[in-house]
C-alpha cells in the first residue's frame, strides 16, 4: 500500500506542478532539452515513464531524441513499432517491401482489415501517426539487400531485425557489424521465440550460428505456423531492448540468447562469448563484404 501511495503522490505532483517547479518548469514553459522540449501534453503523455527513477525526464528526452530502424513490419516489427511509437521514440524507420495480406492479420497487429493490399510501411506509418504525432516516421518500401542496407542503417541509433528469413538475418548482422551499429535479433516459429542483442565489439549473430542452415532444413512460419501471441511477446522484448539502449539503463541481451516456449511458458538463457573464429567479427574474418544469401522459393512467394 505504501508503494502505491508513493506512486500516486508522484503522479499527483507531476500533474499539479510540483514536478514542474522542481525542474524550473512553469505552467506556460516547456522542458528545455538539448534537441526537444517537453510541453505540458507530452509530460502527461509520458508521465508513466517520467515517474520511473531509471527513466525520468532525462531518459524520456533520450527516447524522444532517439532513432530506431525496424526492418520487417511483420509479426515482430508490428508490435515493436507500436510500443516504440507509444514510448515517444523521436524517429522510427520502417523497412518492408511487402503489401498487407489477409494471413498477416493473425499476428501483425499494426495492420487492420482495411489495409489489405496496402504497402506495410504505409499501413504502419498511419497507425504510428494515430498513436503518437510526436514521432517522425521514415519509410523504405523495399527489401534490404547488400546494395542498400548500409545506406539505410547509417543514421539510426539502434536496429531491430523483424525479418522472417535467414538471408535477411545474416545480412543485417553483417551490415551492423561492419557499420558498428547495435541491433536486436528476433526469431519465432510455432510456439518458440529467441532474441539477442548485439553491441559493437561483443558477440554477434554469426558467433553462435555461423552460417545459414541448408535450404529446407528449417521451415518458415508459412510452412510450420506461428502462434500469433508469440510474435507479440518477442516483438515487445525487442522494443524493450531498444528503449533500454536509448536510456542507457539495465542489462541488454548481449552475449546472451534468450529462448522461450510459450506452450510450456518456460524461459531460458544461453550465454556465449565473441567467437575469435567468427567469419565476420573474428580475429581473421573471412567475410569482408556484404553478400546476399539466396532466399528459398517459399520465402520469395509468401513473405
Amino acid at each position: 500500500m505504501a508503494g502505491c501511495c508513493q506512486w500516486q503522490q508522484r503522479l499527483k505532483n507531476l500533474k499539479t506542478g510540483i514536478f514542474r517547479s522542481a525542474y524550473g518548469v512553469t505552467q506556460d514553459d516547456k522542458w528545455k532539452g538539448n534537441k526537444m522540449d517537453l510541453n505540458e501534453q507530452q509530460i502527461e503523455r509520458y508521465s508513466r515513464h517520467i515517474i520511473l527513477s531509471d527513466v525520468g525526464v532525462e531518459g524520456q528526452e533520450k527516447i524522444s531524441n532517439g532513432k530506431v530502424l525496424i526492418i520487417g513490419i511483420g509479426g515482430l516489427g508490428a508490435p515493436a513499432a507500436l510500443y516504440l511509437a507509444a514510448a515517444g521514440v523521436g524517429t522510427i524507420g520502417l523497412v518492408d517491401g511487402d503489401n498487407v495480406e489477409l494471413s498477416n492479420l493473425q499476428r501483425q497487429v499494426i495492420h487492420f482489415s482495411p489495409d489489405i493490399g496496402k504497402p506495410k510501411v504505409l499501413s504502419a506509418q498511419e497507425k504510428i501517426a494515430s498513436i503518437n504525432p510526436d514521432v517522425q516516421v521514415i519509410t523504405y518500401q523495399s527489401r534490404v539487400y547488400s546494395g542498400n542496407i548500409a545506406e539505410i542503417i547509417k543514421d539510426y541509433d539502434f536496429i531491430i531485425d523483424g525479418t522472417d528469413n535467414f538471408a535477411a538475418k545474416f545480412l543485417i548482422n553483417d551490415a551492423c557489424v561492419f557499420s558498428a551499429k547495435p541491433f536486436s535479433h528476433g526469431g519465432i516459429l510455432r510456439f518458440d521465440g529467441q532474441a539477442m542483442t548485439y553491441l559493437p565489439g561483443q558477440a554477434c549473430y554469426r558467433c553462435i550460428f555461423g552460417f545459414p542452415p541448408p535450404k529446407g532444413a528449417v521451415p518458415t512460419c508459412s510452412q510450420a505456423g506461428i502462434l500469433g501471441a508469440v510474435a507479440g511477446m518477442l516483438g515487445t522484448i525487442q522494443a524493450a531492448e531498444a528503449l533500454k539502449f536509448l536510456i542507457g539503463k539495465g542489462e541488454l541481451l548481449v552475449n546472451r540468447l534468450l529462448i522461450f516456449n510459450a506452450l510450456d511458458m518456460k524461459f531460458r538463457q544461453v550465454e556465449f562469448k565473441r567467437n575469435p573464429n567468427c567469419p565476420v567479427c573474428g580475429n581473421n574474418p573471412t567475410i569482408k563484404e556484404l553478400l546476399d544469401e539466396e532466399l528459398p522459393a517459399c520465402d520469395l512467394k509468401k513473405r
